[in-house]
């Protein structure tokens, strides 16, 4: 979901300006995407790179996602069960603040019984990360080291693969963003910033693979 902060500049506006525009946009997004009949939403929020980000902006992403975990009864208005995925929360080098943490284990089980969408944000997030993650419990437990064994033991293990992948704000390279299950996946690159990313360019990135 890149371009919140040129799309708040384009307009004058500060960084955190995009940012809150960029999370309202989710939520329409999420609307959207139920109306299509998806079965399946993966958004990169945060990742583990973006914490050398500015202090101040990081602050006001982390309650924003603060705030998009906790939009329980629209989610459950729409019968959209959420997931997380990300650097486990007990890791060594984990950064995720524990108020965060508590509003992604709230939304994750208010919305458990919903058995419409599933929508899963990706919070302090890197693909590279979660492989080496999955290499090393599959040693753990002595298993062999196939691509069957990796998939079972990667964060998310019930995430299927990769459909479509949709990069915004004119941006023509791979993000560290699920790099296993994105295999094959058809990509859309779009110039539209994230906050303007809206029902037609979903149309068109679903045309790749429908």
């Amino acid at each position: 979901m890149d371009g919140n902060g040129r799309w708040a500049a384009a307009r004058g506006l500060p960084r955190t300006a995009g940012h809150s525009e960029g999370e309202e946009n989710i939520a329409r997004l999420v609307r959207v995407a139920v109306r299509r009949d998806i079965g399946w939403l993966t958004l990169f929020g945060f990742s583990t790179e973006n914490w050398v980000r500015p202090r101040a902006e990081v602050r006001h992403i982390l309650g924003l996602h603060e705030k998009l975990f906790g939009r329980i009864a629209e989610l459950n208005d729409l019968n959209v069960r959420v997931q997380w995925i990300g650097r486990p929360f007990d890791a060594a080098d984990a950064r995720t603040p524990r108020y965060v943490q508590r509003a992604i284990r709230k939304a994750i089980a208010d919305t458990s019984a919903n058995t419409g969408m599933v929508l899963t944000i990706a919070f302090d997030y890197g693909g590279r990360r979660e492989l080496c993650d999955a290499v090393e419990r599959v040693r753990q437990w002595h298993l062999p080291m196939t691509p069957q064994s990796i998939t079972d033991h990667l964060y998310l293990a019930e995430l299927p693969p990769v459909d479509v992948m949709v990069r915004t704000s004119g941006e023509r390279r791979v993000s560290n963003f699920l790099l296993w299950q994105s295999a094959g996946a058809a990509m859309r690159f779009t110039e539209k910033a994230w906050p303007e990313f809206d029902e037609h360019e979903l149309e068109r990135a679903l045309a790749l693979v429908t």
